[in-house]
């Protein structure tokens, strides 16, 4: 039922009632210890999500056979485990509290999974609603948590009439709450229609469809750049502000400290000189080498053939007529792909990680949110990096550096025509929400696109095909309540299952202490 319920096809009432024969399951065994084992438990949850994962990300496969068999089975085991968690937590503090206890574990595992180790919020449960945004608008205010949220509330709500005592008022209760949040999402919709349109701003997005297996980093570098900047030139008139070319669009090898002697950059400025007003944003790989003596990261790399040592990048540039290049690593990174997990744990197993892109081992990132701002502070960017778009509070983390518009550059030919693709794109719409910020997406090949601030798509390219589109987009400064504090349910989540945790062993040894 979770898989089915999943975008970008799924059928969303499934959400709402999806836990509810795994919830059957740890209820039998928890009324029938001495008939079943606490493993009946998790083995039937390990099936459950297996189901999940395989159903819903099965095109990871197109990338890597091996990274995709690790990460369905990883994520199913760790999902499985939270469920036995809730179950023997659930077996000391009572049925009272246990599903209270399923709710805050749960949130407090997608909030966990948001994190910079081993990370994988794809199946957040509240991004489940990335393909009807209508009803979801409150996430302005609450994020994907809050949708999580919304779903296990539900979920248990319904398993609760079905156990405990059926009552008409406990049913209608899950039916309001199904409700309430809707039309709220439909009154903030409303009320969009209702409000005056700021400026708008014209912008160019290329999407050249180059092949990444093949022609990205085996075809001449020099030829790819100028069949982007053809294509940016079809659209381009003297009101375009900003084109906005994808990830890795740049595959010269480009040292950083060099940059004004590279021929791609030599390249893009001549280009630019036609354009006064013109601003490219654009994808690279990159490295830096470290001086002799310079403090070394903990991602760099040695050379081969000499005592010395770099980084490796996923840059993004900005480049315009003032001679100003501004720049910024990619800094949430795909696990097995570009960071080695743990790395001071795993440093010399780097080896033997995922190759996808030309790069193997940890790329390097950095610090802070970097925001690309043009020469009169009238745009201010946010440069999102392919993966990076899957974390709200990160995203959130450029608006609170001043970005007014988003900036998702990406490159989804890896996994191919299958639903990876369109579903990276639906979760750019909940960041557009969250933040309240029109976002243009530039993809090497579908889906390139404008977002604006309520999740709406417009101008989708389709996929394995050369296109360029131009549009116009608003601007917006303010701060939406969930860009203020980020994921606080989330947060609140983890710290209650912390206190429940420990709330259930202080009940044990209470327990042991009298027998």
């Amino acid at each position: 039922m979770l898989a089915f319920a999943w975008f970008p096809h799924g059928w969303l009432p499934l959400l709402f009632i999806a836990f509810l024969p795994l919830m059957a399951v740890e209820y039998i065994v928890f009324h029938n210890p001495g008939k079943y084992k606490s493993r009946t438990v998790f083995f039937a949850a390990f099936i459950a999500f297996f189901i999940w994962n395989l159903l819903t990300t099965w095109w990871l496969v197109n990338a890597s056979w091996g990274g995709a068999v690790i990460a369905i089975c990883l994520n199913s085991f760790f999902m499985a485990f939270v469920f036995l968690f809730f179950h023997k937590i659930k077996k000391h503090v009572g049925e009272k509290w246990g599903y209270l206890v399923f709710i805050s574990l749960w949130i407090g595992f997608e909030f966990l999974y948001h994190g910079d180790q081993v990370t994988w919020p794809w199946l957040t449960l509240g991004n489940a609603f990335a393909d009807c945004t209508t009803i979801i608008q409150w996430y302005e205010y609450t994020g994907v948590f809050g949708g999580s949220l919304w779903v296990l509330v539900i979920n248990c709500i319904f398993f609760s009439c079905l156990t405990d005592s059926f009552t008409r008022k406990k049913f209608m209760s899950a039916i309001v709450l199904i409700i309430i949040p809707i039309g709220i999402s439909i009154l903030l919709l409303y009320s969009s229609n209702a409000t005056s349109k700021a400026d708008s701003h014209k912008i160019v997005i290329v999407q050249p469809n180059i092949d990444p297996y093949n022609e990205k980093f085996s075809g001449a570098y020099e030829e790819q750049l100028q069949k982007m900047l053809k294509l940016a030139a079809e659209k381009i008139d003297s009101t375009t502000e900003y084109v906005v070319l994808p990830e890795t669009a740049l595959t010269e090898d480009i040292w950083e400290d060099e940059l004004e002697q590279t021929s791609s950059v030599i390249a893009i400025k001549k280009f630019l000189s036609n354009f006064a007003k013109l601003k490219i944003i654009i994808g690279a790989s990159t490295a830096k080498a470290y001086k002799p003596g310079e403090k070394l990261s903990e991602t760099a790399r040695k050379f081969n053939n000499a005592d010395a040592y770099y980084d490796a990048y996923n840059t993004v540039f900005q480049f315009d007529n003032t001679g100003k290049i501004q720049q910024y690593h990619k800094s949430k990174l795909v696990p097995g792909v570009e960071q080695m997990p743990f790395q001071f744990v795993f440093k010399y197993f780097e080896q033997f990680a995922l190759k996808m892109g030309g790069t193997t081992g940890s790329l390097g990132v950095q610090s802070t949110r970097e925001v690309f701002s043009s020469s009169d502070n009238t745009f201010k960017f946010a440069p999102v990096i392919c993966y990076e778009s899957v974390y709200g509070e990160y995203v959130s983390d450029y608006i609170k550096n001043g970005a007014n518009v988003i900036a998702v550059i990406t490159n989804d030919g890896w996994w191919g025509n299958t639903p990876g693709h369109i579903q990276h794109l639906k979760l750019s719409r909940l960041r557009a929400i969250e933040n309240r910020r029109n976002i243009v997406r530039s993809a090497n090949t579908g889906i390139s696109c404008f977002i604006d601030s309520y999740g709406e798509v417009s101008q989708a390219t389709k996929y394995w095909e050369p296109a360029v589109i131009s549009g116009n987009i608003e601007l917006n400064d303010g701060l939406t309540f969930y860009t203020r504090f980020g994921d606080y349910i989330g947060r609140i989540a983890m710290y209650m299952a912390f206190l429940l945790i420990l709330y259930s062993w202080l009940i044990r040894f209470r327990i042991i202490k009298k027998s």
